[in-house]
């Protein structure tokens, strides 16, 4: 008894993946049935890397790339560390809160000097 209201429990997980891997089949059915199957020239072509995805992979390339996946990564790991510190802002205080404005202070100066380098400027 008490075995089958412990598997009731996950009752609502199940029907949630249920749901999901329906309608995720159905968007994929509906964008292969409505949308156009003829890649042409332009559809075919690099797209946002620069090269050429089919060459040697050890071709070398410009290290703008480079610099554009570590600036993500930093600013992608300052939204890491703000949606928990949002969260939990009510009970750090001050300390907490001025702990994070000096970490965002030093990404700011650190986003200021790679613009000022022009590490942001794609020629």
């Amino acid at each position: 008894m008490a075995e089958n209201e412990f598997l009731l429990e996950y009752l609502p997980i199940l029907v949630f993946l249920i749901i999901a891997s329906g309608l995720s089949v159905v968007m994929i059915m509906a964008s292969l049935i409505a949308g156009k199957q003829k890649p042409d020239k332009n559809k075919l072509a690099a797209y946002e890397c620069g090269f050429d995805a089919f060459e040697d992979a050890r071709g070398r390339f410009d290290v703008r790339f480079y610099l554009v996946a570590i600036l993500f990564i930093i600013f992608d790991l300052e939204i890491a560390f703000l949606f928990p510190w949002a969260i939990t802002l009510g009970d750090i205080g001050v300390y907490g809160f001025a702990s994070m404005m000096i970490f965002l202070g030093v990404l700011t100066i650190g986003f200021i000097y790679e613009w000022n380098k022009g590490a942001l400027d794609w020629e």
